[in-house]
C-alpha cells in the first residue's frame, strides 16, 4: 500500500495553504467579501491574468522565461485600441482611418507581438542567449516603440478611447447574464493549452526540452523548432490578453500590461510550475492565478495600503521561487 508522505506534500503546497489562510483571514476581517459580485469581478479579473499565465507557462516549461511579456500586453492593447476607435469619437488616434471590421485590429496586434515572439526565440535558439537577458532587452525595446506609437500626432500619448462596441462586448456580455465573455474565453484557452501540452507530440517535445534539452536532441527532437514555436505561442497569447484588457477598461494607454509578466510567472509557480523546466500543469497555473487574484482583490478590498501591497506581493514571489527551488534541487 503506498504510504502518504506527508511532510513533503505540505512543503509542495506550504505557499499555496499560506494563501488560502491569508483569504480566510480576508474574510473574517470583511465578511461582505463573500459576495456573488465581489467573485463575478474577481474571476474576471483574473481571465486576462489567466491568459498571461497561460502564454509564460510555454517558456517556463522549457526553463526559460520571457520578461517582455508584459510589455507586449501593452503593446498589443495600444494596437488594437487605435484601430477600434468610434469614428464618432473625436479624438481619434487615425483620424481618417474608417471603422474596420473588429477581427482586423485584433489580427493585427497578435501578428506584432508574434513577431516579437519569434525575434526572441531566435535570438535564445539560434543565437544561445539566455531568455533571461534576451527577452529583458527585447521588453525595452517592445516598450519604447510603444510609447513611440502612442505619442504620435495627433494622439500625443493621450489616453486612447471611444472603443466600439463590437470589442467591448467581450466583457460586456454576460453569459446566464452573470459571467463576462472573457471569462468563457479563458477558460476555452485553458483547454487548448491542456490539450496542447498533454495530447499532442509538440507538448510532450516542451516537457522533454524542459526536462534536458540535450537528452532532446539525442531522441530526435527538433530543439531548435520546439524553443521558436513556445515564444511565439507564448506572445500570441499575451496579444490576446491585451485585447481582452481593452475589451475590460475600454481604453488603452502606453503602461498596459507593466509588470504583468511577474504576476503570471508567480502565478505559474505558485500552481507548482517549475522554473527549472519540465514541471507544471495547466490546472496549477490556473489554480496559482485564481489564489493570487484572490490575494490582490482582497488585500484591495480590505483597506491595504497599496505600498503594503506590493511588499506583500514580493514577499509572495519570492517564497514561491524559494520553495521551487527546494523542491527541484
Amino acid at each position: 500500500m503506498k504510504t502518504i508522505n506527508i511532510k513533503k506534500i505540505l512543503v509542495d503546497k506550504a505557499l499555496v495553504i499560506v494563501l488560502l489562510f491569508m483569504i480566510i483571514g480576508i474574510i473574517i476581517i470583511e465578511p461582505s467579501f463573500l459576495q456573488w459580485r465581489v467573485f463575478t469581478d474577481i474571476i474576471t479579473q483574473s481571465a486576462v491574468k489567466m491568459i498571461c499565465a497561460l502564454g509564460l507557462m510555454f517558456p517556463l516549461l522549457i526553463g526559460g522565461t520571457d520578461l517582455a511579456g508584459g510589455r507586449q500586453v501593452g503593446l498589443a492593447a495600444v494596437l488594437v485600441a487605435s484601430m477600434s476607435q468610434m469614428s464618432t469619437y473625436s479624438n481619434r488616434f487615425w483620424p481618417n482611418l474608417p471603422e474596420l471590421p473588429i477581427i482586423i485590429p485584433m489580427l493585427v496586434a497578435i501578428a506584432a507581438v508574434a513577431v516579437i515572439g519569434a525575434v526572441n526565440g531566435f535570438m535564445v535558439s539560434r543565437l544561445k542567449m539566455a531568455p533571461f537577458i534576451a527577452t529583458f532587452g527585447m521588453s525595452t525595446i517592445v516598450y519604447g516603440i510603444n510609447c513611440l506609437y502612442f505619442a504620435k500626432k495627433p494622439n500625443n500619448s493621450q489616453p486612447i478611447g471611444g472603443i466600439r462596441e463590437e470589442l467591448r462586448f467581450l466583457s460586456s456580455y454576460k453569459v446566464f447574464d452573470q459571467v463576462s465573455l472573457l471569462v468563457v474565453i479563458a477558460i476555452i484557452a485553458v483547454v487548448i493549452v491542456w490539450f496542447v501540452l498533454n495530447k499532442t507530440v509538440f507538448g510532450k517535445n516542451i516537457y522533454i526540452v524542459g526536462g534536458n534539452a540535450d537528452a532532446a536532441k539525442v531522441s530526435g527532437v527538433n530543439v531548435g523548432k520546439v524553443i521558436m514555436a513556445v515564444f511565439i505561442i507564448e506572445s500570441c497569447l499575451v496579444g490576446l490578453a491585451g485585447i481582452m484588457e481593452v475589451a475590460r477598461t475600454g481604453g488603452a494607454n502606453s503602461s498596459y500590461g507593466m509588470a504583468y509578466e511577474f504576476d503570471a510567472i508567480s502565478s505559474c509557480v505558485v500552481g507548482g510550475v517549475s522554473l527549472s523546466g519540465g514541471i507544471g500543469k495547466v490546472s496549477g497555473a490556473a489554480i496559482g492565478v485564481i489564489i493570487f487574484t484572490f490575494i490582490s482583490y482582497g488585500l484591495a478590498f480590505i483597506g491595504v495600503n497599496s505600498n503594503w501591497q506590493l511588499i506583500i506581493k514580493g514577499i509572495i514571489i519570492c517564497s514561491a521561487v524559494a520553495l521551487d527551488m527546494r523542491k527541484n534541487a
